[in-house]
């Protein structure tokens, strides 16, 4: 259903029909529950390193991670390091980082020269905005316009940054961001790649920006995806915020017991 809007949940919480299905995929292993973090475990602010888990994510991840048969894993266009750091999460996680450049290891260093040079290039463009960031990633880097308060030069910062990017740049554009990669990896292919390694039977995974749309797409019918928010999407279903996400995850969590 990519480009139709998924179901709406209800003011008392989940709809039925997301319920049936999380109570479905409970009978189920392996199982994969995923997850994007900004957006959907923590809402988004105009600090990225502010960005603290909505209360009652870690209790209800901690939950789903000590059943038998569950992996959880945090599938993040962030560095491994920054959201653990950031996310202050500790539990028996998979953690994929760079949008899945992160996967097992560090990033090849002369992918990290690219990316180095790339910094370099757009840090006089960035720096003539007021409120404009870069953000440099393991595999990438982010030019961030959320905080800035000419929405006019906001705009045109991120047409500039695209329009300077070399064509072998994987964009990424965001909410209030372009993300230039220096590897064509995406979120789709690594929760493919990660299900496989688990064998899982099933995967769970929640998102809510144009970069989850990878990850949307590629599952399967048999899989459970859920959009965080507004906007077109490929999910299944929809919830509106990270506090209906704890509500899943709770869910889910009450159908393992």
């Amino acid at each position: 259903m990519s480009g139709s809007p998924a179901p709406a949940d209800t003011p008392a919480g989940l709809p039925a029909d997301l319920t049936g299905a999380l109570a479905a995929l409970a009978g189920r292993r392996p199982l994969l529950v995923a997850s994007d973090y900004d957006g959907v475990l923590a809402p988004l602010v105009g600090d990225p390193s502010a960005a603290i888990p909505q209360p009652g994510v870690a209790e209800a991840l901690g939950r789903l991670a000590a059943r038998d048969g569950v992996v959880v894993a945090l599938v993040s266009g962030r560095g491994v390091a920054d959201l653990q750091a950031v996310s202050g999460l500790d539990g028996p996680y998979r953690w994929i980082g760079s949008h899945g450049a992160e996967y097992g290891g560090p990033l090849a260093d002369e992918l990290a020269a690219r990316r180095d040079a790339l910094a370099e290039q757009l840090a006089p463009l960035v720096a003539a905005v007021p409120g404009a960031r870069l953000e440099v990633k393991p595999a990438s880097v982010a030019v961030h316009v959320r905080q800035a308060p000419d929405r006019i030069a906001a705009a045109a910062l991120l047409e500039q940054a695209d329009a300077a990017a070399d064509p072998s740049l994987t964009k990424k554009p965001g909410k209030e961001v372009l993300e230039l990669a220096v590897t064509d990896a995406d979120k789709g292919s690594a929760l493919l790649r990660l299900g496989a390694d688990l064998g899982a039977a099933t995967t769970l995974y929640l998102g809510d920006d144009r970069t989850d749309e990878d990850a949307f797409r590629v599952l399967s019918p048999d899989d459970l995806t859920v959009k965080v928010g507004e906007g077109a999407t490929a999910a299944r279903y929809r919830v509106p915020d990270p506090a209906a996400v704890v509500l899943v995850l709770e869910t889910l969590a009450d159908a393992l017991d």
